[in-house]
């Protein structure tokens, strides 16, 4: 797997572009965070700080972490009063018991430790501060078609993507105590054009900028299996033979995950 600061430093400006903040999803993460008032919260892997700046717009003080200078430069000219810092999961520049409350959207199968940026969270959260991750697992991927069109891109994608059993592991182990789950399903008016946004919409994957923005195509996918996947999508797509193809992968699981941590008390 390449090394992601060097990617998104690379797909930094065509990320903002494609990867804008879901208004749905924004939601979500607000009500699942249960912000307190006052309170003082963290974007970890934020990249251009979409999702920070919605959050931040509905009241609430955030700082935003990510690896790559590049994104945190476009981040900022965004919006000059959230504090953005370099940084990885694994060493937060911030103080101890610092945040009221944690978010983590699609990011977590960057990190290079899992279970050491877990304790390094519960070092940054405060007692009972919340943690709410966005991610999808293992299983959930093996439901997307994606896989009938892309299968090595695929399974190199999902390979570095850790399992609910991995997540709930080192949840407990870290000091941390998974109060809720809940999946979530592509909306066909979903904004941000992460790996899966194109369930229901499949044309979205001819756009290159859209490709672009997601990690899968840009870093794991190999340039003939893409194009030859884009020419049997395209082919399938005009003889109605993607309804088959798509039917085959409908599934319960959802396509995406949040998952809704507490830190216990010490």
């Amino acid at each position: 797997m390449e090394n992601p600061d060097i990617l998104y430093n690379t797909i930094g400006l065509g990320y903002n572009s494609t990867r804008q903040a879901d208004p749905f999803l924004a939601g979500r993460l607000y009500e699942l965070l249960m912000p307190k008032a006052g309170g003082l919260f963290l974007d970890i892997g934020c990249g251009t700080g979409n999702y920070t700046i919605a959050l931040a717009d509905k009241c609430l003080k955030f700082y935003g972490l990510d690896p790559s200078e590049k994104m945190l430069d476009i981040a900022s000219s965004k919006n000059s009063k959230i504090n953005w810092l370099l940084g990885h999961a694994e060493n937060i520049p911030a103080d101890s018991d610092l945040f009221d409350g944690v978010i983590a959207t699609l990011t977590i199968h960057h990190w290079k430790n899992f279970e050491k940026s877990l304790i390094e969270i519960n070092r940054v959260l405060m007692e009972n501060g919340n943690i709410v991750f966005f991610t999808s697992t293992p299983e959930q991927m093996n439901g997307y078609w994606l896989n009938h069109y892309f299968p090595k891109m695929l399974e190199d994608s999902i390979v570095q993507m850790p399992s609910f059993k991995t997540i709930k592991t080192a949840l407990d182990n870290s000091g941390f105590q998974i109060t809720g789950t809940e999946k979530y399903f592509i909306e066909d008016d979903l904004k941000d054009c992460f790996l899966y946004a194109g369930k229901n919409r499949p044309e979205l994957y001819f756009d290159f900028e859209i490709r672009k923005g997601i990690s899968s195509f840009s870093a794991l996918a190999n340039i003939e299996e893409v194009k030859q996947g884009l020419v049997s999508l395209t082919e399938d797509l005009k003889s109605g033979k993607f309804k088959e193809v798509q039917s085959e992968y409908n599934n319960d699981n959802g396509d995406y995950l949040f998952i809704i941590a507490e830190k216990k008390n010490n």
